[in-house]
């Protein structure tokens, strides 16, 4: 079933990871699917996955960071193609550390990308779904936003904050027939995770599959995401099945918060 057929979606963070995979999974569905990433050559990987699927695709290098770029990014979806039917803000970053080690730049490069890049394509698609009187945004949060562990502060900080503009935009634009609502993804298998294995798991005496394994067993499933179900449950929240779902914060976390 092509739940999207011609619709238009825009995707931050798609060069890997769950921003690929929904790009894909969009795609599959029959959307036309912009790609934003600073990652240039993984998001025309992504682009061409697209394009395999017989859909349009556009790759748009995209610092979120900058709002010039992600403007621009934006500009072009809507010379291309006129509209803007989803948008997915993906582009994340995760770093951590000791509270009394953060150093202020640090924190203010993740606040950048986290935050101040879901705040911004947040109101750049929002001026043109209230246009068109319907969209979907989905913001895509993490499990850290509802609970945390240490040396987490920057990442948990930013991605709580995710959850906040969700809110706050949702209540803004449901007049106008958009729905916004955040992913608070648990472990995905993805190469930032992975990443993070390698970086804490020796930290705390052990291997990057050790600390993988361990993540896993916090699990109701004994086992971490793969980032298609990410994408699964993103395009779920963009479909017709869940135009009266607004505002949510949801946990796709195989069964995490239950721990």
């Amino acid at each position: 079933m092509r739940r999207f057929e011609n619709q238009v979606v825009v995707i931050t963070g798609s060069a890997t990871g769950i921003g690929a995979a929904t790009a894909r999974r969009f795609a599959a569905e029959g959307a036309w699917v912009a790609c934003l990433d600073i990652n240039d050559a993984g998001n025309r990987a992504t682009a061409a996955a697209a394009r395999a699927a017989g859909v349009e695709a556009l790759a748009l290098p995209c610092d979120v960071r900058s709002h010039a770029d992600q403007d621009g990014a934006f500009e072009i979806v809507k010379a291309a193609w006129g509209r803007i039917d989803v948008l997915v803000a993906c582009a994340g970053v995760y770093v951590g550390g000791p509270l009394p080690e953060i150093p202020l730049d640090r924190w203010e490069d993740v606040v950048a990308v986290n935050l101040t890049g879901v705040l911004v394509s947040n109101s750049l698609a929002a001026p043109v779904m209230t246009a068109q009187g319907r969209g979907s945004i989905i913001n895509i949060a993490s499990m850290a936003a509802k609970t945390s562990w240490p040396f987490s502060a920057e990442y948990s900080g930013t991605k709580s904050g995710v959850v906040g503009i969700t809110r706050s935009a949702a209540m803004e634009l449901g007049p106008h027939g958009v729905t916004v609502n955040a992913v608070c993804a648990g472990n995905t298998l993805t190469d930032m995770v992975r990443k993070v294995a390698g970086e804490i798991g020796p930290t705390v005496g052990m291997t990057a599959e050790e600390w993988l394994g361990m993540r896993a067993d916090d699990t109701a499933l004994k086992r971490l995401a793969r980032p298609e179900e990410i994408a699964g449950v993103v395009a779920f929240l963009a479909s017709e099945d869940a135009r009266y779902l607004t505002g949510q914060a949801i946990e796709v976390d195989g069964g995490l918060v239950l721990s």
